[in-house]
């Protein structure tokens, strides 16, 4: 068994390849791919008449080109030497991907909350991705450069700080660890934004199976409860597609453990639409399922959602943390890593393949979820919520990786912090370039793009 003094020098070796100063500058290579030809080859297997939507979505601004355009993040990183301490990445940790639900035992937790590109790889690329949002958000929100940089470098000092300190925890005690959403206010100095968050968290507690059955149903002359038709954004399906979705349905519920299927088995089909979700995700194949319980009153929504290749897959070898068989079927793999950085976990996670060989896994669509509304986050708020979200990441990491070799490469200095952060400035300018080159592809009509209304 290799001891933890070991497992620390390997991480230290680490920066025999790659110094920890090293992760500072971004320089594009001079074979970058295009960034809007990255997008639209993603597009190439999505729902066409969607696609629009998605990069409308992308030009609002530098910050949401940032959030879909995890694939493009993912080539540029793959570019420049890597530490090879590997973990299971969230692949696409930018800001609004961390956020509070409900866990099995009804607390409302705070941890990373998307793992459509989940896989296995370097621990940095998480952060980097991380950090960068950091420093984009706080543009978007017209913070003075100064500001940028420490927002970015607070989000990487806090994955460091919790990094040593889990090091230095038992496996258990980093197994169960948590952020409980109780602890949140208090990380809040101001009194106005205090109540903001207990506002917000209020929220959160409120966005149940119950509370979209009111707001995505109607009843119909027939008296039937359907899904509300909003198209594009949510369309009901033809009888032949039910049915397709209904096979799906059934053995997603097989991949569930046997107390899950019990339950579900409690419920019974009452409606599918297609739904749009997400900036990145949009054009992905994804049904909302209305399901009943006891009566109209006990309702269970669930979301079915494509899950194709992580658009790290194609940069990273198939090899795994532990060195376990590789995971080949998107859900599973969307589930498995889910399941590796929570905390706790949907109850309803499962996985299935569809019509044409696609992969999908199944959620449920509101469990009392929340995100931060990073949009008017003054500089102060902004550092605290960075903070929040790289220590959440640390945990996430720890879970699945070896939290010691990363301790080991870090050290006991913000080297390690500070090249990061240089590293998120400067891919926010490189963002800020790319969001350019997709509004003049929407310009000269290269793109076509719709805006929500």
């Amino acid at each position: 068994m290799t001891t933890p003094a070991e497992r620390r020098r390997r991480g230290r070796a680490a920066r025999e390849l790659v110094p920890r100063s090293a992760h500072g500058p971004w320089i594009p290579a001079a074979d970058r791919p295009d960034p809007v030809a990255v997008l639209e080859q993603q597009g190439v297997d999505r729902i066409a008449e969607l696609l629009p939507i998605r990069y409308g979505r992308m030009a609002d601004s530098p910050f949401t080109f940032l959030r879909g355009a995890a694939a493009v993040m993912a080539a540029d990183l793959a570019a420049g030497a890597d530490t090879g301490i590997t973990v299971q990445l969230c692949g696409d940790a930018h800001l609004l991907n961390f956020g509070v639900y409900a866990s099995p035992e009804r607390a409302l937790l705070f941890d990373v909350n998307d793992f459509d590109e989940t896989y296995p790889g370097p621990f940095e690329w998480d952060l980097k991705r991380l950090a960068a949002s950091v420093a984009v958000a706080a543009r978007d929100n017209r913070h003075d450069e100064e500001q940028v940089r420490r927002a970015a470098l607070t989000a990487a000092l806090g994955y460091a700080t919790a990094i040593r300190t889990l090091a230095g925890r038992g496996e258990l005690d980093v197994w169960y660890a948590r952020i409980d959403s109780e602890d949140l206010p208090a990380m809040v100095r101001k009194p106005k934004r205090r109540k903001q968050v207990e506002a917000n968290l209020a929220h959160a507690r409120r966005r149940t199976s119950l509370h979209a059955f009111g707001k995505l149903t109607e009843t119909t002359g027939d008296g039937r409860r359907r899904i509300i038709s909003d198209p594009p954004l949510i369309e009901p399906l033809p009888r032949n597609e039910l049915r397709r979705v209904g096979k799906i349905f059934s053995d997603y519920r097989a991949t569930l453990a046997e107390d899950r299927r019990v339950l579900l088995d409690r419920f019974h089909f009452v409606d599918a639409a297609r739904k749009v979700v997400g900036v990145g995700s949009v054009g992905t194949r994804c049904f909302i399922i209305l399901l009943e319980g006891r009566d109209e009153q006990d309702p269970l929504f669930l979301q079915i959602k494509e899950a194709g290749r992580s658009v790290l897959e194609e940069h990273l070898p198939l090899t795994r943390p532990h060195g376990e068989a590789p995971i080949v079927h998107g859900g599973r793999r969307v589930v498995t890593g889910q399941h590796l950085m929570q905390a706790a976990s949907d109850i309803f996670l499962g996985w299935t393949t569809g019509p044409a060989g696609r992969h999908f896994y199944g959620r449920q669509l509101r469990d009392m979820k929340g995100s931060a509304d990073i949009a008017d986050m003054r500089p102060a708020d902004l550092r605290a919520y960075a903070d929040l979200c790289g220590r959440t990441l640390a945990r996430a990491h720890a879970r699945s990786g070896d939290r010691l070799a990363i301790a080991g490469y870090l050290g006991r200095a913000d080297t390690f912090a500070e090249a990061i952060a240089d590293f998120a400035v400067r891919y926010a300018d490189q963002t800020e370039i790319d969001h350019a080159e997709l509004l003049s592809a929407i310009e000269d009509g290269t793109i076509t793009a719709q805006h929500d209304i």
